[in-house]
């Protein structure tokens, strides 16, 4: 970051000096891992597998800290995590037989 241009208000800029777009910049990091010999990687794909956190207990509040999202919009994240604790810890209800055994 040291080495970065100081007279620009984002972090990174294109080499044009301007803010990169969400695709732009989901492009020139594509291209970078490629360089770099990380092919199954991109933006959007390490930043979804960061916030598998979800699936390990992570709360969107936390997910905000962690990622520096400003807003609730990526709970989806967690929206999907608790769906599948909550089905994963209720299936047994499923085989109740209303006296306490399982059919």
């Amino acid at each position: 970051m040291a080495a970065s241009p100081s007279d620009h208000l984002t972090f990174p800029v294109t080499e044009y000096g301007r803010p990169f777009t969400a695709n732009g910049f989901g492009n020139w990091f594509r291209e970078r891992c490629d360089e770099a010999g990380l092919r199954h990687c991109s933006a959007h794909g390490l930043r979804k597998a960061g916030a598998a956190a979800a699936d390990n207990g992570a709360t969107t509040h936390q997910l905000m800290a962690i990622f520096g999202w400003e807003t609730v919009k990526q709970e989806n994240y967690t929206k999907k995590a608790n769906r599948r604790r909550l089905a994963g810890d209720a299936m047994h209800l499923l085989m109740a037989t209303g006296d306490g055994t399982e059919s």
